[in-house]
């Protein structure tokens, strides 16, 4: 009976370990075939939905982004913002970004993109489009790059219908890393580093990101098209000529004397910062070491035996065991600590810096009512100029606080710092035109701020919802119509913004 029963257990882990082994067999089949799998640049082409049959995993991943769907209104969160931003689009509506999935749709949906009625009306360039779609350089390779920057944001309404997805890092037929927008291999040869074919792979781990998150502007170019007629186009150029820093990119646009507006409190000639990621990454101790972007926002995940890299692109402290636990030996606890100390520490000169600028702002307006010349105010938009660029670009590219902490609080210091001085100097300018212990007005919520912004938001808001009903609609028939877009797609994107509740 004893030899009866071992021979059964022999026997029934034979076959448990045949079919682990089968299994394997079966998983390490389907991980050389992944990776050996060819890709058609016929079949991908811009639609990520394609690309779903060949990269399951990724694509399920990349599709999770869809999960952070909350709206932040961070005009309502931080009131100062329609102060400083008076007079530029971002004073209208500013969301905190949702991610991949829904960013060419909070595009779409914001304020700032204004309500076209046709193709040809604005605001925006359509520059406006270029990191939020993979359609872009499928555009810019047919058309040309000049005409593709060339009219207004609504030009290409009815083609730019995919959001940021897979044909937007990896070339269609190997599914390498790849880079389609011609301004990031300019910019890297601008500030002597080598493109992105001559980098190393890792290095382009980071690149793919950096198509989109820098700082850039839209450079005017005058050009003469196939037909002999001459146009303007607003090119998206990153300003590193001077190095990757915030004061070689300020010195870039003083020596252009380039602003992307004038201030309508204050007549500040501005700089608006966009969202500078990877140059202030590139300061802090990840950059340093040669982590990657995608080390930490993109880790991979094991099934079986098929390793990938996960897509869902998220704040790291979300998948910890996988992103940072590889390399730090703390706790996660201890871990998360430091990183809330550090976000602390950020946010209380972060306020500071947006209060005192605003009130700049503010008391400029009223040195200008009570007589003060554009020569006695000369030093202090100077200064407020200065202090804004550093403030923004402190916070406008998000995480900074986490990429490079130390860069982050010496820019959020300075900044203040100039925003004192052009507020010290207004005491004596203020007083010179008979203003004594003038106080800024209440700018203390979202609406009193628009208010003394000048931000007519009813209307706004009327002419884009009526945008959304009519054009809107039309420009997602035409792209299906033409095969650029599956619709089925359409019915999971959440159309909320914060004056749209669906």
């Amino acid at each position: 009976m004893k030899y009866k029963l071992l021979l059964i257990g022999s026997l029934i882990a034979i076959g448990v370990i045949s079919l682990l082994a089968s299994s394997v067999n079966e998983k390490e089949k389907e991980r050389i075939a992944i990776n050996e799998r060819p890709l058609v640049a016929e079949e991908i082409k811009h639609k990520s939905e394609e690309w779903s049959r060949y990269y399951p995993r990724q694509y399920g991943s990349w599709k999770k982004t869809k999960e952070s769907s909350q709206i932040t209104d961070m005009l309502k969160e931080k009131s100062q913002l329609p102060i400083l931003w008076a007079g530029y689009g971002f004073a209208k509506d500013y969301n905190a970004p949702r991610g991949h999935y829904y960013a060419l749709q909070d595009n779409v949906n914001t304020l700032r993109t204004g309500a076209p009625v046709d193709g040809e009306t604005g605001p925006m360039p359509t520059a406006c489009w270029t990191c939020k779609s993979p359609d872009v350089p499928r555009i810019i390779e047919r058309d040309g790059e000049l005409e593709y920057f060339t009219g207004k944001w609504a030009k290409y309404g009815s083609e730019i219908v995919n959001s940021i997805g897979c044909a937007d890092c990896h070339n269609n037929e190997t599914g390498e890393l790849s880079v389609r927008r011609p301004h990031l291999d300019r910019a890297l040869e601008s500030a002597g580093l080598p493109t992105f074919a001559d980098s190393t792979h890792q290095e382009k781990r980071n690149l793919v990101c950096a198509q989109c998150h820098v700082e850039y502007y839209f450079q005017k170019n005058e050009w003469t098209d196939k037909d002999g007629t001459k146009k303007t186009a607003k090119v998206v150029t990153l300003p590193w000529e001077n190095g990757l820093t915030a004061e070689g990119a300020e010195k870039y646009y003083n020596d252009r004397g380039f602003s992307d507006w004038t201030h309508k409190i204050s007549k500040t000639p501005m700089l608006k910062t966009q969202h500078p990621g990877y140059e202030l990454y590139k300061t802090g101790i990840h950059g340093q070491k040669g982590v990657s972007c995608a080390d930490c926002h993109m880790p991979y995940t094991q099934e079986g035996s098929v390793k990938y890299s996960d897509h869902q692109l998220q704040n790291p402290l979300e998948t910890m065991d996988r992103s940072c636990m590889t390399c730090h030996r703390e706790s996660e606890k201890k871990l998360r600590g430091i990183v809330a100390q550090k976000y602390k520490r950020k946010d209380q000169l972060h306020e500071l810096a947006m209060d005192n600028l605003a009130k700049a702002h503010l008391e400029t307006a009223k040195a200008m009512e009570a007589g003060a010349s554009d020569e006695e105010l000369k030093a202090i938009r100077g200064h407020i100029r200065s202090g804004q660029w550093k403030w923004d670009y402190a916070v406008a590219s998000h995480p900074a606080f986490f990429h490079a902490p130390e860069e982050t609080l010496r820019l959020l210091a300075v900044a203040n710092e100039e925003a004192m001085q052009a507020r010290i100097a207004l005491v004596s300018v203020l007083a010179k035109h008979g203003v004594m212990n003038y106080s800024a007005p209440d700018f203390s919520n979202k609406t009193k701020a628009q208010e003394l912004a000048g931000v007519p938001l009813e209307k706004l808001v009327a002419e884009k919802l009526k945008f959304k009903e009519t054009l809107e609609q039309e420009w997602y028939k035409t792209a299906v119509a033409n095969g650029n877009l599956h619709m089925d797609s359409r019915k999971e994107v959440d159309e909320q913004s914060s004056y749209f509740m669906k």
